[in-house]
């Protein structure tokens, strides 16, 4: 391994491993330090430490529900990027479709979804399959926006190029345009992962059965604010790994992106 390559790996490390938990060390060592030296009760903001004793006090019990938000975030996440694609193309494929659906779907967008969280219990009922949805309505325009702008961004020349060589339209469409979209479809799934575990969240909260809403709704209603901010860590902690786990996926899926950008 030459020297070019030893600090390229080794700048590698630095940036995706050690400034991202030497970010994270200092926002809690911050957070630590406003609630020791302000003297702040733990019932408004707990300390570090707090939050700790609470979720060993229910280690068990709050896995659980980690578990319950993780499996509805996954599911809702996974209908609105299958969904949310198919739309884009469709609508890219077409300019007459694109025409008549495009004002729909940013007028049905532009509905507050919190809003829509009690209808869904007298649509769909009680359990996960209302939470699920919420997910799904959260996450799928920034998909679909993402999408319908990297399909519709496709250089002339690149576009050139295809019919030069002689490329009917499908070849041209899922080569070039659908390859040159892929960046800019990774961006909105990133964004994606964390809005549906916002839309799980507000799921939860409007029917606190299961998950990390419930917990939150329950804390709440017994005064117990670090067990509150032990599931909002666990939260945290949730959207941060499925986050990764798409950039992981856009390395893997597209490695010239990230050697465009570099």
């Amino acid at each position: 391994m030459t020297d070019a390559q030893t600090h390229s790996r080794s700048t590698r490390v630095w940036a995706n491993t050690v400034l991202p938990v030497l970010g994270a060390m200092i926002a809690v060592g911050l957070w630590w330090l406003v609630a020791e030296v302000l003297d702040i009760s733990e019932f408004f903001l707990p300390a570090p430490p707090d939050v700790v004793s609470a979720f060993l006090r229910l280690p068990g019990y709050l896995l659980r529900e980690t578990w319950v938000t993780f499996l509805e975030t996954v599911i809702g996440f996974g209908i609105a990027a299958a969904g949310g694609l198919v739309v884009a193309l469709l609508l890219a494929a077409s300019w007459v479709v694109e025409r008549m659906t495009m004002p729909l779907i940013a007028a049905i967008n532009s509905v507050p979804k919190v809003a829509l969280a009690p209808l869904l219990l007298v649509w769909i009922g009680f359990g996960p399959e209302p939470k699920i949805v919420m997910a799904v309505l959260v996450s799928f325009f920034p998909i679909v926006v993402s999408a319908m702008a990297g399909l519709t961004s496709t250089p002339n020349d690149l576009r050139e190029l295809a019919r030069s060589l002689s490329a009917s339209w499908w070849q041209t469409f899922l080569k070039i345009r659908l390859s040159w979209a892929l960046p800019q479809i990774f961006v909105g799934l990133k964004v994606a992962t964390s809005l549906a575990i916002i839309g799980a969240i507000i799921g939860e909260v409007v029917n606190p059965e299961r998950g990390l809403g419930s917990v939150i709704v329950s804390s709440g209603n017994s005064a117990d604010t670090p067990l509150a901010f032990a599931a909002l860590t666990l939260l945290a902690l949730l959207g941060a790994a499925l986050f990764y786990l798409m950039v992981a996926l856009e390395r893997l899926l597209v490695p010239w992106a990230r050697a465009i950008s570099s």
